[in-house]
């Protein structure tokens, strides 16, 4: 079983994107609460123990690329975009810009990679004060993407959950692909 995986995180600048890292990765804040733009990339590495998969439980390593939402780094993206395994797009739902902007970063990291729509997510985070929207989702070509509200203060089991079953998606999308690639080599 494919056990190491290579997941962006992208979206627009100041939707909550490195809070979503930092939750995931169960790594602390070092910064409080103010904000600070991520410049370029951040890696953080973690594993996703007992994930629950089809022929049992598989511990994943995961690295988890916390990509600015500056315009500036595009000159960067492919050098991120390389070996990606998934993306996880967050935005934020009460800032309309965003639902255009992520558009843009769909075109980039998913559909100029060749991703499918299992092996993305979409993270409507609710920031700390914000009304939590009840339906979340966008349309267009990320209309068929699968969208979950993150509200870390209320529901941060959810987002655990919403994460792990995604991550699962997107391991068991990666595994058959190589399995295959590795029968076509033995014919």
């Amino acid at each position: 079983m494919f056990n190491k995986v290579k997941i962006l995180v992208v979206g627009p600048s100041e939707s909550g994107k490195t809070v979503i890292s930092n939750f995931l990765a169960d790594a602390t804040e070092s910064a409080g609460g103010d904000y600070h733009p991520t410049q370029g990339v951040r890696i953080l590495e973690f594993e996703v123990d007992n994930l629950e998969m089809p022929g049992g439980s598989e511990s994943i390593e995961v690295e988890l690329w916390d990509c600015s939402g500056d315009n500036r780094f595009e000159m960067c993206w492919p050098s991120m975009q390389k070996d990606a395994n998934g993306v996880l797009f967050v935005y934020n739902p009460t800032r309309k810009s965003h639902e255009s902007e992520l558009e843009k970063w769909h075109l980039h990291f998913a559909k100029e990679q060749g991703l499918r729509n299992e092996q993305c997510l979409m993270m409507a985070h609710v920031k700390p004060g914000n009304e939590n929207p009840k339906k979340a989702g966008i349309g267009g070509s990320l209309g068929k993407v699968r969208c979950v509200v993150t509200d870390l203060d209320n529901e941060p089991d959810n987002v655990r959950m919403s994460f792990n079953l995604f991550l699962r998606n997107v391991v068991a999308l990666v595994s058959d692909r190589r399995e295959q690639e590795e029968l076509s080599i033995i014919e």
